[in-house]
């Protein structure tokens, strides 16, 4: 079997708005109480998608969750009508868009029974978020239902946070090939919450049935986290043989080098100095939450935001490195500033899945017709925009529920419609 990399984005959904829940995420505080807007938000999503299907990626899509979440309030004793404006806020949110915290996975070659394992992400750390995993999970089975090749995981225990793939990277020479998976983690105790647990990153190794000698437990730097890098994601990210980092990344990046260096002798660390890039530079960017992508014609492109380009520091070391041969070849700018806003770049809409698209369920993969067709609903559905004050609406939240509704129905997803999450 032939394995590719997948690349499975959230659709924003319709009630894409700024509360500004999520503490630690400068760009998501700082926007909290603008007028957002819904539908240019999926569309640039969507320009994205079709974007990455013209290099010649596969391509797929998970949808929004059923918003609002009447389920999860009624569990602590509310409803829309009751809710007082924040647990309202919270019931509202759209954050599970951002599919690289839907689940950590390890593809076929690294597992003990040879399938591809995903363990959906419990997101305890942020009450938005926590109650996103039931709604993702019925997600991952439905996707990635066939047995002979999946094996899809419950949430990891609490009080043990676990925030997916955001926090996980994979390194080998191929897709097909046996790889090293680096587990990414954060310690308590600074200005902002560390969201990965090292308990939670152990559970899912021994979950995956990984072998132990080629997993790698690395701690998250306490200063990116203090300067705004809430995932490890934006600070670094991997792809094949390429780790891509900041300096400041991680509490002992000499460690994590030579142990990858010992497992994996052709991998390259391309470490950005701080001297060039600062952590601030790097983080309002979103230099390194970019999709780092093997090129069917083979090098690798980055798939970053246009905020990376527009930060002249940060494009000129870009530029340079691209001029230098080295195994990075293009830069791609995309549009995604309804997303950027709410603290999420291309890497934060996206979860990476290894496998032969053959076996995954085709009603969540993408061509152009498909595409076009989810632009069409989203442009005759999704809200334009919506405001803080819009959360309080009943029509708001009747339309949002239709707009998703009518993009089930396209996409032959009825079954997902009452799953809440």
């Amino acid at each position: 079997m032939s394995l590719v990399e997948i690349n499975f984005d959230g659709l924003v959904g319709p009630s894409h708005n700024f509360a500004g829940l999520a503490l630690g995420n400068l760009a998501a505080t700082a926007n909290a109480g603008k007028r957002a807007h819904p539908r240019e938000a999926a569309l640039q999503g969507l320009a994205k998608m079709r974007a990455n299907l013209a290099l010649g990626l596969v391509q797929g899509i998970f949808v929004p969750l059923d918003r609002p979440d009447e389920d999860w309030l009624a569990g602590l004793g509310s409803t829309m009508e009751s809710a007082d404006k924040a647990l309202r806020a919270n019931a509202f949110s759209a954050s599970a868009m951002w599919a690289a915290n839907a689940a950590t996975v390890s593809p076929a070659p690294d597992t003990a029974d040879r399938r591809c394992h995903l363990t959906v992400a419990n997101l305890v750390t942020m009450p938005h978020r926590s109650h996103e995993w039931p709604g993702t999970l019925a997600q991952l089975r439905l996707a990635f239902a066939d047995t002979r090749h999946f094996v899809v995981h419950t949430p990891v225990t609490p009080p043990f946070g676990d925030e997916g793939a955001a926090n996980h990277m994979r390194l080998c020479s191929n897709h097909n090939a046996l790889g090293m998976e680096v587990f990414v983690y954060g310690q308590p105790g600074g200005p902002y919450p560390a969201r990965q647990h090292a308990e939670a990153s152990k559970a899912v190794a021994r979950l995956h049935g990984l072998d132990p000698t080629r997993v790698i437990f690395a701690q998250q730097s306490p200063a990116a986290i203090a300067a705004g890098a809430f995932h490890n994601d934006v600070v670094a990210v991997a792809n094949e043989r390429v780790l891509f980092a900041h300096e400041e990344a991680f509490v002992d990046p000499t460690a994590l080098y030579a142990a990858l260096r010992e497992k994996l002798p052709e991998v390259a660390i391309i470490e950005v100095p701080a001297a060039a890039v600062s952590l601030a530079d790097a983080i309002s960017s979103y230099l390194f939450n970019a999709q780092l992508v093997t090129l069917p014609e083979g090098g690798m492109a980055l798939i970053l935001p246009t905020e990376a380009r527009a930060n002249p520091r940060v494009w000129s070391w870009l530029e340079a490195l691209v001029a230098s041969n080295g195994p990075i070849r293009r830069l791609i700018p995309v549009e995604i500033r309804e997303s950027m806003a709410n603290g999420g770049g291309p890497a934060c809409l996206r979860l990476r899945v290894v496998a032969d698209p053959a076996t995954v369920d085709p009603r969540f993969l993408l061509d152009e017709a498909r595409i076009a067709a989810i632009e069409a609903v989203v442009a005759q559905h999704w809200p334009e925009t919506i405001a803080p004050a819009d959360l309080d609406d009943p029509q708001v939240w009747y339309v949002v529920r239709e707009g998703r509704i009518k993009l089930l129905d396209l996409l032959d997803l009825s079954e997902l419609q009452r799953a809440s999450g």
